[in-house]
């Protein structure tokens, strides 16, 4: 039995795996308090059994790296009642004798799509995720990149479009990548959220800018060989397709994957990516 929790900023999903790593069964819920949302997922897996394995696949920031003190542990967020609850010490209480593997929600759907998705085969790879924040999870030499935390791409600061005098919606850093193009400052910039803008509403040449100039840092960083870009704010008609129109021009030719198009792809997984991705972390 193995079992994949993905821990979203505004859903939960709790799964079973079957053995070709899709989806047996699972269960989406939205998340609220830590222990209703941890409690909910735990009493659905006792219902079907005990867990070899549970690969967790969470929000950030958390700790991920074994052997550290904040292992596991929610750390510096805006979302109420998370900041400090040990996720690796609710899931160990209850299931003790479970192996458990912790990742962020983009690192593992970036590893499941470079896995058997829309960069199978790639071993440099990221995965961008647009919804309540924005995450970037990144494989890079066929390994999820970690550091003292993890990467934080939604708190790159980005260049401003010459005209824009949106101040940002970031508690941390007002108009970073996160704070200018998240969906809650999409929300908050034109007055409706994404999914009620049309495709020709200039709100999509902006987020293409912006979205353009934080994979351009990625290209000079980690150089990948493609970027897949998700989340519920991806899914916006012609997006991708104007961000990768955007990135050739400011990408001056230098960089040579960015030529083999398309280079900003959305995920093969769509919404099980980051499931998915749990599943490979328990070691399916």
């Amino acid at each position: 039995m193995i079992a994949g929790i993905e821990l979203g900023g505004t859903k939960t999903v709790v799964a079973l795996a079957a053995a070709d790593g899709s989806v047996l069964e699972e269960c989406r819920f939205p998340t609220t308090l830590p222990d209703e949302t941890l409690g909910f997922a735990i009493g659905w897996l006792k219902e079907r059994g005990a867990p070899e394995a549970i690969g967790i696949a969470a929000f950030g920031p958390i700790g991920i790296v074994p052997g550290r003190a904040n292992y596991g542990q929610v750390l510096a967020t805006p979302k109420p009642g998370w900041e400090g609850f040990s996720i690796i010490g609710a899931l160990s209480a209850a299931f003790p004798e479970a192996r458990l593997t912790l990742d962020t929600d983009v690192n593992a759907a970036a590893l499941a799509e470079a896995r058997h998705g829309a960069a199978k085969g790639l071993d440099d790879v990221v995965y961008i995720t647009i919804g309540t924040g924005i995450g970037g999870g990144i494989l890079t030499g066929g390994h999820l990149v970690h550091g003292a935390l993890h990467p934080e791409f939604g708190h790159l600061k980005v260049p401003r479009f010459l005209t824009d005098a949106y101040p940002g919606i970031c508690s941390f850093h007002q108009d970073c990548l996160e704070g200018m193009a998240s969906g809650p400052a999409i929300s908050q910039r034109w007055g409706m959220a994404a999914h009620d803008l049309p495709a020709d509403h200039p709100a999509w040449d902006l987020q293409a800018w912006y979205l353009a100039h934080g994979i351009l840092a990625l290209l000079a960083i980690v150089s990948p060989s493609r970027v897949i870009v998700g989340g519920g704010v991806s899914q916006a008609e012609g997006l991708h397709e104007k961000i990768n129109a955007r990135l050739v021009e400011i990408a001056g030719g230098y960089f040579p994957s960015v030529k083999e198009q398309p280079f900003v792809v959305p995920p093969h997984f769509e919404q099980e990516a980051g499931i998915r991705g749990a599943f490979l972390l328990a070691g399916l």
